[in-house]
């Protein structure tokens, strides 16, 4: 008998309609995906305010409580979908556990020139160089205050990066991620600082330990001046694929040391081994199943390195069930996608979700927790 659940059909049914979606320019087709998301985010907004909320799946298996904060379940969308936050409420909907919105810049910019997204089907992959183009803090904000009025059903999360014209001046970064901070920091559950997209010339040198601690000593300082008191989100550090091994150490110490919660491992990766795709040469950060292996060796290093207790955020290359207990087993306690959902459907975190649940269940599992690795296998297994 065939599976009859919505979220086994969608994907032969996208499958099929996905030659005609991929006529479209990349970008044409994206910005067309979240025009209908905002319709629907809108009217679950609407829906929330009367008190009608759509959960994403979870269970006592799936849901977790991570740095202050309750999970549903552990698969989430990924920054650079949502950049402006116009679909917060729908997310849940759509089965995920957790939206990371952004990034958001505190100057509205409209990001490099086009083309500037392509599509790798033989690979499972895209190669961006947007450059964080977005509303601006300001705009992003006021949009946030009114939609996040009722809060959606998971936790959301907003990743905040510098202003192109500001990277390289070490006062005006500072004062750029100060001010996101002020705007954005009474509206999230967590806070992210992307100091990591490889499209924005000289972002990546904030990972340096020094500046890196400063950077994160400035915007913990700002959410506690919002006299959130208990309240105050926690802060994640996003962090590069391509950081040699031996960079890994410091930059953690340093993060850790400075008042960050936990890590976001991986942002997009320089690197073109081995792939097939037309647009592999293409300038700009590779995302999807390429991915896959290195994002997986940085989780489990900084696993290894902070210990158990640190959450972990684990993105790159999850498409299948197989993806997302890989991730697991590295050191990661919770997954986001975001490039899969062009390749398989908007169904997919639900889909992954439920098939997680099965799957914990029939092992015996009690909770996703008894998946996750200490990275000491990997770790040695990469030396």
């Amino acid at each position: 008998m065939s599976d009859a659940r919505p979220e086994a059909l969608v994907p032969t049914l996208y499958r099929r309609i996905r030659p005609w979606l991929f006529r479209a320019d990349p970008e044409v087709a994206h910005h067309r995906a979240l025009d209908a998301a905002r319709i629907g985010g809108e009217a679950l907004a609407a829906a929330a305010g009367i008190g009608i909320r759509l959960a994403p799946p979870s269970s006592p298996r799936l849901s977790q409580r991570l740095a202050g904060i309750d999970f549903p379940n552990p698969i989430g969308l990924a920054a650079g979908f949502d950049k402006n936050g116009v679909a917060a409420h729908l997310w849940p909907a759509l089965g995920f556990g957790f939206a990371e919105l952004g990034t958001v810049t505190t100057l509205g910019q409209a990001g490099n020139p086009t083309p500037r997204l392509f599509r790798l089907p033989e690979d499972e992959a895209l190669v961006n160089r947007l450059g964080f183009n977005n509303q601006g803090v300001e705009i992003v904000a006021r949009r946030l205050e009114r939609s996040l009025r009722t809060r959606p059903a998971i936790p959301i999360g907003l990743n905040i990066g510098a202003s192109r014209v500001h990277v390289g001046d070490a006062e005006k970064e500072l004062a750029d991620y100060r001010e996101s901070t002020r705007r954005l920091g009474r509206l999230c559950d967590y806070l992210v600082i992307n100091v990591s997209s490889p499209n924005t010339p000289g972002l990546r040198d904030l990972q340096e330990p020094g500046r890196l601690a400063r950077l994160v000593e400035t915007v913990q300082q700002q959410l506690v001046h919002l006299g959130l008191g208990i309240s105050i989100p926690p802060v994640f550090v996003k962090l590069s694929p391509d950081l040699p091994d031996e960079g890994i150490p410091p930059i953690c110490a340093a993060a850790l040391a400075a008042g960050a919660a936990g890590f976001i491992a991986t942002n997009t990766t320089l690197s073109r081994v081995g792939l097939r795709g037309e647009a592999q040469g293409e300038q700009g950060g590779l995302s999807g199943a390429p991915l896959r292996e290195r994002s997986n060796e940085v989780i489990a290093r900084i696993r290894f390195l902070v210990g158990p207790d640190v959450p972990i955020i684990g993105i790159g290359g999850v498409s299948r069930l197989a993806d997302v207990v890989d991730k697991f087993r590295a050191g990661a306690d919770l997954v986001g996608l975001y490039s899969a959902l062009v390749y398989e459907g908007p169904l997919l975190a639900r889909r992954l979700a439920l098939d997680l649940d099965r799957e914990l269940r029939a092992r015996g599992l009690a909770s996703v927790r008894d998946l996750i690795g200490n990275g000491e296998r990997a770790v040695h297994a990469s030396n």
